[in-house]
C-alpha cells in the first residue's frame, strides 16, 4: 500500500480511540483509512471519496479491516447529507487530505500529470463534469490567465495563457506541458507547468468551492471534544483552512491544536518526495 503523508501526525492529532467514529472524507487509496481502522475496537471509519476507481483500490488495500470501515462514494463537501444518511448525526473526528491520490497522479489516462503522456482529463470522477481539455481549448485568454493566476498562483499566467490559446487545440498532457515550458523556462525546483496543472485540476474539480463547503459544514458534524484534521498541499488551500479555524476559535466554538502548521520531517520527505508541500492543521470542537 502507498504511504500516506504525515501518517503518525494525523493519527495523533485525530486522537483515535478504540470506540471512535472517524470520517476519512477523502479516502483516496485508503492509507489513512487503514491506519485509523487498525486502531479501532468497536469503532468505525467512514471512508468517503468522489472517485469510484480509487474506492475500489481502497477496498482492496483496506480489506483486512473491512469490518471496521463503511465505504461511501461522495464528495467531501456533501458530508452534511452523507453522514445523516448513514445514520450519524455527529462523529468523533474528520480527516480531509486535500491532495490527489497516487493512483490519479500515476495513471496517464487520468491526465493529472505531465510525467507521462495522457489525455487532458483531470476529473476526479470521470463520470461527470468538464475536462481540462475543455478548459484549455474553450476558455477565453483573459479568463484562462486569471484562472491560472488565482488557482495556481502562477505569476507568468498571462504569458502562459497567450501561448495556450495560440497552440490550440491541445489534447494531451505532454502537449500542454511543452507549450508552457517553451514560454516559461524552469526557475528553481518546480517544473514550469506544475502550477498551471494544479490550477486546471482545481478548476475542473471545483476544489476551492468544495473546500469552502467542507469547512462550513464539518464543525457541526463533530461532537464536542472531537477533532478536525486537514492536510493541504497548496498555499491557497492552507490559507482557507487557517482562516476557517481561526474564525471558529474566535467564536469560541473550537480550540486550535496546531499553533504552527505541521510539516513532514526530513526523513519522510526523503522517502516520499510528494509529501514535501504537505501542511497539517488540527482543531478540537468545544
Amino acid at each position: 500500500m502507498h504511504q500516506p503523508v504525515l501518517l503518525e501526525e494525523t493519527l495523533n492529532w485525530l486522537n483515535v480511540r478504540p470506540s471512535s467514529v472517524i470520517v476519512d472524507a477523502t479516502m483516496g487509496l485508503g492509507g489513512h483509512t487503514a491506519a485509523i481502522a487498525a486502531r479501532l475496537a468497536g469503532g468505525i471509519v467512514i471512508g468517503c471519496d468522489r472517485d469510484p476507481e480509487s474506492i475500489e483500490i481502497a477496498r482492496t488495500n483496506t480489506a483486512p479491516w473491512a469490518d471496521r470501515i463503511r465505504y461511501c462514494r461522495a464528495k467531501f463537501s456533501e458530508l452534511s447529507s452523507t453522514l445523516p444518511a448513514l445514520g450519524y448525526a455527529q462523529v468523533d473526528g474528520i480527516l480531509a487530505d486535500l491532495g490527489a491520490s497516487r493512483y490519479q497522479l500515476t495513471q496517464p489516462e487520468r491526465g493529472f500529470s505531465f510525467m507521462a503522456d495522457g489525455p487532458l482529463d483531470m476529473r476526479m470522477d470521470r463520470s461527470e463534469g468538464i475536462t481540462a481539455a475543455d478548459l484549455v481549448n474553450l476558455t477565453a485568454e483573459k479568463a484562462l490567465a486569471d484562472l491560472i493566476f488565482q488557482l495556481g498562483e502562477e505569476r507568468r499566467s498571462r504569458r502562459i495563457a497567450r501561448a495556450i490559446v495560440r497552440a490550440r487545440p491541445l489534447r494531451t498532457t505532454r502537449q500542454l506541458a511543452g507549450v508552457i515550458e517553451a514560454v516559461a523556462p524552469r526557475a528553481g525546483r518546480l517544473h514550469p507547468a506544475t502550477k498551471t496543472f494544479m490550477a486546471l485540476r482545481s478548476a475542473v474539480n471545483r476544489e476551492m468551492e468544495e473546500l469552502d463547503s467542507f469547512l462550513a459544514a464539518a464543525p457541526g458534524l463533530v461532537r464536542p471534544g472531537g477533532r478536525i484534521v486537514v492536510i493541504s498541499f497548496m498555499s491557497l488551500e492552507d490559507r482557507k483552512v487557517k482562516q476557517a479555524f481561526q474564525a471558529l476559535a474566535r467564536q469560541g466554538r473550537a480550540r486550535i491544536l496546531t499553533r504552527h502548521v505541521v510539516t513532514p520531517a526530513e526523513e519522510e520527505i526523503q522517502q516520499n518526495p510528494a509529501s514535501r508541500s504537505a501542511k497539517l492543521r488540527a482543531l478540537e470542537m468545544v
